[in-house]
């Protein structure tokens, strides 16, 4: 008897930008650079983005720290905080 064979197919995950506003974070990357913005809020005095779900929040904050543009594991607000509550 002959074992059958099980194959898994995993989809990566690709986040590269806020959905809402549909910037993806190599734009606002780069105003980020143009402009000196290191926090969200000051970023978005310059462009819109996470006005609404706010989810790309965590993401937008691990760019800014990090430079990373593409994720590929999903982030929160406990992987990366706001930065208000930051100590």
């Amino acid at each position: 008897m002959s074992r059958g064979t099980l194959t898994f197919h995993v989809l990566a995950m690709h986040i590269d930008r806020c959905y809402c506003f549909e910037k993806t974070f190599a734009e606002l990357k780069t105003v980020a650079e143009a402009t000196g913005a290191t926090r969200v809020a000051a970023l978005q005095e310059h462009v819109v983005f996470g006005q609404q779900c706010t989810l790309c929040h965590p993401y937008v904050r691990r760019m800014l720290r990090t430079g990373a543009t593409v994720f590929h594991e999903i982030l929160t607000e406990e992987d990366e905080p706001n930065e208000c509550c930051q100590g």
